[in-house]
């Protein structure tokens, strides 16, 4: 009898772990908290991503979202990388983040969008699993933050001139970030700074108390960048990602006048010199005449160093990268979704985006004239 019962209890026992087990692998979260990521225009998810994925969830799912104000989202992709075109929905766990975030890639606030307030909730289930796995598998790509994983200084920090099209010799340069040391690259970027005589700094990323914050921090050794910041000569932009926006265009525009209204070899980056830098780089490099594949050899030099994506080693995945971001950053200043770069007039765009952001002819002028030294 006593047996019986053991064997009874146990059998309880693994039918009642075996529930539990389902319940949590589920791929459905109920009334999480959210909040607003004010820099880059998202919804926080207060879920980390170790315990969403433990809850059944996996990169590559489907999802849908349903807020508690009664706005719903559909079938969007899970990914632990920004693998969408600028513009779509996605749920990203990237990696370095605390928490799952609610975003459009390069595109308006989500927080705005569902006209969330503080004190809303959300829940999440899967919509089908794996739908986008493929995008998840081609597009899963994470690079290291050691130097000795990297040939040279210049891969590892990013750091590169800027030789396109028709722009002035030994002027303009491209990096990571020479102050924020998350991926332990600023004493690097400084240290080619200080080689190349870098004069004026534009950094796309940061506001002044965060830069501040930077600069207090135990880990700071960037003394070329020290010395340009005593004497002012440095700009902060604290651009978001949304390079369609009015106010991304408008900040682009400040950033850009600086380089006519103070002496070079000047600097351009943002956290990881991507993004913001690289659609910043395109806009001077059209203006300064470059071809579609110059912009696009340069564009991916960064995925190159971070990650040793070329055509050789993986065209698929150079191709796939191009097409999601290289892509958007071509329409928005073509103004044509799905635009064939080699149709289009790029310096004509580069022009056009400058004008709607508020620049004038003369300024256009001054700034082609600054870059190359010739006149439209």
């Amino acid at each position: 009898m006593r047996k019986r019962i053991i064997k009874t209890a146990a059998l309880i026992l693994s039918l009642v772990m075996l529930l539990s087990m389902a319940s949590c692998s589920n791929g459905r979260i109920t009334d999480y908290a959210v909040a607003h990521e004010t820099e880059f225009g998202a919804v926080i998810i207060d879920i980390s991503i170790d315990d969403f994925c433990k809850k059944g969830f996996a990169f590559g799912d489907s999802v849908d979202l349903s807020f508690s104000n009664g706005r719903e989202v559909t079938d969007i992709p899970f990914y632990n990388g920004y693998y969408v075109r600028p513009g779509d929905l996605l749920l990203v766990g990237y990696p370095g983040y605390e928490t799952i975030r609610f975003s459009c890639n390069a595109g308006d606030d989500t927080w705005v969008m569902e006209d969330l307030k503080e004190g809303d909730k959300v829940s999440i289930k899967v919509n089908k699993k794996a739908k986008y796995i493929d995008v998840q598998n081609a597009l899963n790509i994470r690079y290291s933050d050691e130097r000795a994983d990297y040939p040279s200084d210049e891969a590892f920090a990013n750091y590169r001139e800027i030789r396109v099209g028709n722009i002035l010799s030994s002027t303009f340069y491209r990096s990571a970030s020479p102050v924020d040391n998350r991926h332990k690259r600023a004493h690097t970027v400084d240290s080619l700074m200080a080689k190349d005589g870098i004069r004026y700094v534009i950094n796309l990323a940061e506001t002044e108390d965060k830069l501040k914050s930077y600069m207090d921090a135990d880990d700071f050794d960037s003394p070329w960048f020290k010395s340009l910041y005593s004497e002012g000569d440095y700009h902060l932009a604290m651009m978001n990602m949304n390079y369609s926006s009015k106010e991304f265009a408008e900040k682009l525009a400040d950033s850009v006048r600086e380089i006519t209204a103070h002496d070079g070899p000047f600097l351009i980056h943002c956290q990881e010199g991507k993004d913001r830098t690289g659609f910043v780089c395109l806009i001077l490099e059209a203006l300064a005449g470059a071809t579609y594949d110059e912009i696009k050899d340069d564009y991916m030099k960064t995925y190159e160093n971070y990650y040793k994506i070329t055509t050789e080693s993986d065209k698929a995945k150079y191709d796939m990268i191009v097409d999601q971001y290289l892509g958007g950053m071509i329409d928005a200043i073509s103004g044509q979704k799905g635009a064939d770069p080699y149709s289009v007039d790029l310096r004509e765009g580069a022009v056009n985006y400058l004008k709607n952001a508020g620049m004038d002819s003369n300024e256009i002028k001054d700034l082609a004239w600054k870059l190359t030294i010739i006149e439209e």
